[in-house]
């Protein structure tokens, strides 16, 4: 992906241009240490038999001459420090006031038809907290994916046969004659709930499973049902280099690249049905004959196992491998009171999903599923979750956009400028700085399938804009009160967008 160009990209780019080579910037720690350093002097010294702090020197008499640049002085070993002009930053912010909610977008070199696979669980119970893990963090990688300009498709795969299923079924059945459920089988008022209704208790749990899920705020475009995938093996396996060895069908998978080859049907004596990798095998090909250029499963850490598995049918089916890729996710717990907590009251064991929302909302809930690395489990504590202060950090970053938006009412039909009129104040540069760094962010975290970076930014947006208003009057603000409107319009702009990105909504009153 290339990153959007932007008044930092410009920037770097000319200052490339006097250095001789790439030039990266970086915000200082502290900004009396300049607004942006980098350290192209000390990479290229060396090379060019010079000492960093002499080649900083030169270059810092070079850079002073562009417009942007009101000096330049050189730190430590060899670190050029740059103070930008006011003028720079008026045109900093008109590209991001001008771009709107669209500032960041469009980083895909080339924009793909992508499909994005996830949460996927078996039509046997309620969506859990685990799965809307996956949900969410599958959500925001498609959001990020769409945002940098790709075509893309949510899909949901469920497992409707099989023996899960069956226990599943025999459950609902032994309530509906009035007795326990198998012991291996599904327990709980839902199951209760599910005998009162006729028919195959699958297709109301589906339709109990999606309105969780479009509650939660993901709308799945298209659904893959295993049973009918697996009607079509006998299409594929003609296909692929299989053999059979003690009355079960293998496939010769250790010669792509696998650690041991696979059974695609079962012996006879085993049942004589198609295994889960069997139907892994005609689902992946019907994904990428669909036209997908990448295809993407979003799974739980315990598929770990299974991860390379992907890549092997694409090899095996004469698929390039590279459009494959699989996101795994760690586990979710809960806490009250800095405790663990099991707060179902349908099963000790599980924590569905309408429960948390019905807890602590949905704004929170996708929040704090998205809001750490995927590869680290999360502990969400519950009662800050369901927390309607500034501890709360979704509530934080929700009360800047809601105040920005108060202000913007308050301030209907005045003039907005991104023009200075004045002595730029260190809040107000420092506000600008942050806002231009979203759309470096935002294609960072697109391409690392990095959602959790958003959140982050959005509180030290929340941070940087709330002490810019604690010092500084926006409406009244006499000739800055122009600059200060485009300024906090633009910020809103920034924060409404980053919570998008992650499912949450932008409230203009609370």
């Amino acid at each position: 992906m290339s990153e959007p160009g932007n008044a930092v990209n410009r920037l770097a780019g000319e200052l490339a241009r006097i250095a001789g080579a790439p030039v990266e910037l970086e915000r200082p720690s502290k900004s009396e240490h300049g607004d942006y350093a980098t350290n192209v002097a000390m990479r290229l010294a060396p090379q060019r038999g010079r000492s960093p702090r002499e080649l900083a020197e030169e270059l810092a008499g070079q850079v002073v001459e562009l417009p942007a640049v009101e000096r330049a002085e050189v730190a430590g070993p060899g670190f050029l420090n740059l103070w930008l002009t006011d003028a720079w930053f008026g045109e900093a912010l008109a590209e991001i006031a001008a771009a709107g909610g669209g500032y960041g977008s469009g980083s895909a070199e080339t924009p793909q038809q992508v499909q994005v696979e996830m949460v996927s669980a078996n039509p046997t119970g309620p969506i859990t907290v685990a799965s809307a893990r996956n949900g969410a963090y599958g959500d925001a990688v498609a959001r990020l994916l769409e945002f940098a300009g790709n075509t893309v498709e949510r899909e949901y795969y469920y497992n409707d046969a099989g023996a899960q299923m069956e226990r599943f079924r025999a459950s609902v059945e032994a309530r509906r004659r009035g007795e326990e459920p198998p012991e291996d089988g599904y327990h709980g008022e839902y199951v209760e709930e599910l005998a009162q209704l006729e028919g195959d208790p699958v297709t109301p749990m589906l339709e109990r499973i999606e309105a969780t899920l479009e509650r939660f705020r993901i709308h799945f475009d298209s659904w893959a049902l295993q049973s009918a995938l697996q009607e079509r093996l006998a299409e594929v396996l003609p296909l692929l280099p299989t053999y059979e060895k003690d009355g079960a069908l293998f496939v010769r998978s250790t010669e792509y690249e696998d650690e041991k080859d696979r059974v695609l049907v079962r012996s006879p004596e085993r049942g004589g049905l198609p295994t889960y990798e069997a139907a892994d095998v005609v689902y992946l090909r019907d994904k990428l004959e669909r036209g997908f250029d990448r295809v993407i499963y979003v799974l739980g850490a315990d598929h770990q196992g299974v991860r390379g598995w992907y890549e092997v049918i694409a090899r095996m089916l004469g698929y390039d491998p590279g459009r494959v890729e699989v996101l795994l996710y760690q586990l979710v717990h809960l806490s009250r009171g800095g405790a663990r907590s099991k707060m179902s009251k349908r099963r000790g064991d599980v924590v569905f999903l309408d429960e948390l929302l019905d807890e602590v909302g949905v704004d929170a809930a996708r929040w704090y599923l998205i809001s750490r690395d995927h590869d680290q489990t999360i502990e969400i504590d519950v009662d800050l979750a369901a927390e309607k202060s500034q501890k709360n950090p979704v509530y934080y970053v929700q009360y800047a956009h809601a105040r920005i938006a108060g202000i913007l009412r308050n301030a209907e039909g005045a003039a907005e400028s991104p023009e200075p009129r004045g002595p730029l104040a260190r809040e107000e540069k420092e506000l600008v700085k942050r806002l231009a760094e979203f759309p470096a962010l935002v294609a960072d975290a697109t391409e690392r399938r990095a959602p959790h970076a958003i959140p982050t930014y959005a509180i030290r947006v929340a941070d940087d804009f709330h002490r810019f208003y604690h010092e500084h009057r926006v409406v009244g603000g006499g000739e800055s009160e122009a600059f200060r409107l485009t300024l906090s319009r633009a910020t809103q702009a920034v924060v409404a967008r980053s919570l998008d990105l992650i499912g949450v909504e932008a409230p203009a009153r609370m």
